[in-house]
């Protein structure tokens, strides 16, 4: 377990908001007693936990990280017991085998998890870092420094593990968190905030810095996209119809996180036992996840490809080929013929859609029609085309002979992540800490004034 410093803890000025109370928001109550009212509650409780955690020191902080992740492991088999109604519900209800998998938590996942929380506790705080600074010519001084986001809600699916993620991430960075895990995931997640927010109020910082609607259903969430003002920021996680739902719906600032039509360039230089182990990292490892590889685009004179499209068709891939794809399968490997339908699908399963490009431009020409801007790699032995790769692919992340399978907060040093931004504006890519503050500028002046 992580050895934190508790020392020199400053609570002075901190008085905890009472659990369940409201915070003085200066916002317009609801007009009725119902499902709204007890939503605006709950995000103006937040929002009260809110201002309370930006005040709260590293030191603080990273103990309840501590204690939360060695909450989590003294109660594994409650989680893991509430994880398998969860499942054998989905089971029941025809969920697919992908959804199943991002929903299954077992002791291993449970111990990545604790890992997790217990790598954020040894993380630089974000909250105070100076982004720049200077002093101008007339004597002002400039800082502009990381604050939290305030209020950060998530909307997500099938997803247990988001609900430490995210919830671990918030706390470092000094936010509040208003959770919706959905139906599917109704009873882990249950456990899971019941243990947080038990943990948060045994460290002295308040319950409610973690909360979740779940009870609340559809209506919650769809109350939670419109509290514009009692939540700063909404991050969905998950597949497309939930996160254009929300991007859709909302009128609450949406950080939106994309889904991940991967795509992996075989180029002609690539060597074929490093194309086959990245390969099948990068489709077999857990296909259900959004940096898993969904399209392989093959250079015609590529040597690799007939070692890669039978390693794959070995590992139990289903392949879908274009006709030029067709003719490059070895002896004994079968493929259904690709349509346009599958270039742009997310198949989060075991398979993979392939076709055969003539030239480098070809292969970017075919991933800027249909990339989701997420994760796009390339195979290759030779600087000048991996250096061009870099220069013409516009996705979060581009990744040069590795796994697509390292897009991924914790495998970046992040620690976790809320998701990965495929947006352009404020986060792009796997987003950590740092992603979670925003900024403001302290100008410190001797009675100056402007002429």
């Amino acid at each position: 377990m992580t050895s934190v410093n508790t020392s020199e803890v400053n609570t002075a000025n901190l008085e905890t908001p009472a659990a369940g109370s409201s915070a003085d928001t200066g916002l317009p109550e609801s007009g009725d007693t119902g499902v709204e009212a007890q939503v605006y509650a709950l995000a103006d409780r937040s929002r009260s936990a809110a201002r309370y955690l930006a005040r709260a020191n590293r030191a603080w902080k990273d103990r309840a990280l501590v204690r939360i992740a060695r909450t989590v492991e003294e109660k594994q088999e409650a989680i893991l017991a509430a994880n398998a109604k969860d499942v054998a519900a989905g089971q029941e209800n025809g969920t697919s085998q992908a959804l199943l998998d991002r929903l299954s938590l077992t002791p291993e996942r449970i111990t990545a998890l604790v890992g997790a929380l217990e790598n954020l506790a040894g993380l630089p705080d974000p909250v105070g870092s100076v982004a720049r600074g200077q002093t101008l010519p007339n004597g002002l001084r400039l800082r502009q420094v990381h604050v939290p986001m305030g209020v950060v809600a998530a909307i997500y699916e099938a997803r247990p593990n988001v609900t430490l993620d995210i919830a671990g991430l918030a706390l470092k960075s000094g936010n509040a968190v208003i959770l919706r895990g959905g139906s599917a995931a109704a009873a882990t997640n249950g456990v899971l905030v019941d243990i947080i927010r038990d943990a948060l109020e045994a460290e002295g910082l308040p319950a409610d810095a973690v909360q979740s609607v779940d009870r609340f259903g559809r209506e919650g969430a769809n109350i939670l996209m419109k509290a514009r003002g009692r939540v700063d920021v909404l991050i969905p996680r998950g597949g497309r119809s939930l996160i254009q739902s929300v991007v859709t719906n909302a009128t609450v600032p949406v950080i939106e996180t994309g889904e991940g039509n991967v795509h992996i360039y075989l180029d002609r230089s690539a060597p074929v036992e490093m194309a086959v182990d990245i390969l099948l990292n990068a489709k077999t490892q857990r296909p259900s996840v959004c940096n898993t590889v969904e399209t392989l685009l093959i250079h015609q004179d590529a040597p690799a490809a007939a070692d890669v499209l039978a390693a794959l068709a070995g590992a139990g891939v289903r392949l879908h080929a274009d006709p030029r794809a067709m003719a490059l399968l070895p002896a004994g490997v079968t493929a259904e013929p690709a349509d346009d339908g599958d270039w742009g699908r997310e198949y989060m399963d075991m398979d993979l859609a392939v076709a055969v490009v003539g030239t480098m431009d070809e292969a970017v020409e075919h991933i800027r029609r249909w990339t989701t801007g997420h994760t796009e790699a390339i195979i290759t032995n030779d600087l000048a085309n991996a250096e061009r790769f870099i220069a013409d692919i516009d996705s979060a992340a581009v990744i040069v002979n590795a796994s697509t399978r390292f897009t991924d907060g914790g495998e970046l040093g992040l620690g976790a992540e809320v998701g990965i931004s495929t947006q352009k504006m404020h986060a792009r890519g796997p987003m950590g800490l740092k992603e979670l503050t925003t900024t403001k500028w302290i100008i410190q002046g001797d009675g100056h004034t402007r002429a």
